[in-house]
């Protein structure tokens, strides 16, 4: 039998996407048509490639021996558009990057204009959620991630240690008193993530501050930060995001500040698609720079008085 591309390709959003309805949005061609395609594939294979059932699509032994084999003809298909397109000039075609929504609040939209303005053919996409991406399922084509993941066939590369501060909004302190050591914390509303929506140790803050407990919760770092900004409570912030929020200010900056880590994570394949090569570098350079920029910005803000 002779394997079309396009079979291939619709196999791989099926594979991915794990339904045929979600599988025919991404490829913008009806649920029904899919299911004929992958019909036709497997009858063609003398293969089942997915075991069906009402939670979706699963593949099948044979279906994840397939998928290996479609994500190569996938990569070459990227490689010959690259080529005949010359990639020697700017940048072209649609990018998605994943993201922690601190990330893609308050650094991505930036760079990423930065990046779009001089490559005027290339689309950046920004998915803004606070969880892990799938790589392998194409939920993105690259993610940031704050930790590095310990399984998969997956490329790490760090971008940029950040740092972040206890912050209140003047207005709440002028309200509530001062805050002169940690201890004194337990007299304050607290505000940070919902415990068990924590979706990777690093989000942690909180438990290096020693509070017990929190008042005002949410899984969004913008959120949490619009509480800071609503005069809620005390909460750990990106310095990053402070020049966003004049009205804000640190709380016991010498005595708490911690560090973490911006990592890039790409599936192991692309490192040969040149075209996402020089987007990774140009988002891993922009993001360098607006950490610094804005993260100065912070240290060149005066002490409330």
């Amino acid at each position: 039998m002779d394997i079309h591309w396009d079979d291939l390709r619709i196999f791989l959003a099926v594979a991915r996407a794990e339904s045929l309805s979600a599988a025919g949005r991404l490829l913008r061609i009806d649920p029904a048509t899919v299911g004929r395609r992958i019909q036709r594939l497997e009858e063609g294979l003398g293969a089942a490639l997915f075991a069906k059932s009402p939670q979706g699509y699963a593949l099948t032994g044979d279906g994840q021996r397939l998928v290996a084999h479609a994500e190569r003809a996938e990569q070459a298909m990227v490689q010959a558009a690259e080529e005949l397109r010359g990639q020697a000039g700017t940048l072209s075609g649609q990018v998605r990057i994943g993201a922690p929504d601190g990330c893609a609040n308050y650094l991505l939209p930036q760079v990423c204009a930065a990046i779009v303005e001089e490559n005027p053919g290339l689309e950046l996409q920004i998915v803004a959620l606070p969880r892990v991406f799938n790589l392998s399922k194409r939920e993105a084509d690259m993610a940031i991630a704050v930790s590095q993941p310990a399984a998969g066939r997956l490329t790490v590369q760090k971008i940029t240690d950040y740092h972040l501060h206890l912050a209140a909004s003047r207005r709440y302190l002028e309200l509530n008193g001062p805050i002169r050591d940690l201890a004194e914390l337990r007299n304050h509303r607290i505000i940070g993530y919902i415990p068990d929506m924590i979706f990777d140790k690093e989000l942690d803050y909180l438990s290096e501050t020693g509070a017990q407990r929190v008042d005002l919760a949410s899984n969004s770092v913008s959120v949490q930060l619009n509480m800071i900004r609503q005069h809620g409570g005390v909460g750990i912030v990106h310095d990053f995001a402070m020049p966003f929020a004049p009205e804000l200010q640190p709380v016991l900056p010498e005595r708490l500040m911690l560090r973490r880590a911006f990592y890039l994570i790409r599936h192991a394949d692309d490192r040969r698609v040149e075209r996402l090569n020089r987007v990774a570098e140009a988002l891993m350079q922009g993001l360098r720079r607006e950490v610094r920029r804005l993260e100065a910005m912070l240290d060149r803000t005066p002490p409330a008085r």
